[in-house]
């Protein structure tokens, strides 16, 4: 595997930023402005072929500048081998969105712009997926609070679904660490 990604790296080096091999894995970090000729080079050069993409995958790191790190899974069938891919982003920089490419980044795209707010330019259907249309903000942010902005509740007089300013009542966020069974005061 290491001679197969060495031969690709010195065909590609622009696209390319760094190359990290591990036991049962191998990334390739490639710059963001070139993540779709790379993604289009390994699915149809003959000596890759990764045909399918397994998932798109967003990690956030909120005190690096690009602090979302894009992994696209991606499987060999004819070679029997599997590679990641890597890139990064920020907040407000968009990443191409490689639906073009492979048809199966659509839902794992919808999903990462809902839940880490990664803009995908050009994707077909980007809207929310798993969070309801009025949702303020992204759930699996690092600066997102545990909490939530607001609650949510279904209110029989109105029959209808509210939102409210959350209200943590104070006796909820006082603890008591010495005993590692009791998390809260006199418990």
């Amino acid at each position: 595997m290491r001679s197969f990604i060495k031969h690709i790296t010195a065909m590609t080096p622009k696209f390319i930023h760094s190359v990290t091999f591990n036991e049962n894995n191998t990334s390739i970090r490639v710059y963001p402005e070139y993540i779709i000729p790379f993604l289009t080079f390994v699915r149809d050069h003959s000596s890759s072929q990764f045909k399918i993409l397994v998932e798109v995958c967003c990690t956030d790191y909120p005190n690096q500048i690009n602090r979302f790190e894009l992994t696209y899974h991606l499987l060999s069938l004819k070679h029997n081998a599997r590679i990641n891919i890597k890139t990064y982003t920020d907040e407000v920089t968009p990443i191409e969105s490689s639906v073009s490419i492979f048809s199966s980044a659509s839902w794992s795209e919808r999903e990462i712009w809902d839940m880490y707010g990664v803009f995908f330019a050009n994707h077909p259907d980007l809207r929310r997926i798993l969070t309801d249309y009025g949702f303020e903000g992204h759930p699996l942010r690092k600066d997102f609070p545990l909490s939530g902005y607001k609650e949510v509740r279904y209110d029989d007089v109105q029959k209808r679904v509210v939102y409210e300013p959350l209200e943590i009542t104070q006796e909820f966020r006082y603890f008591d660490f010495t005993s590692p069974w009791e998390s809260t005061k006199g418990g």
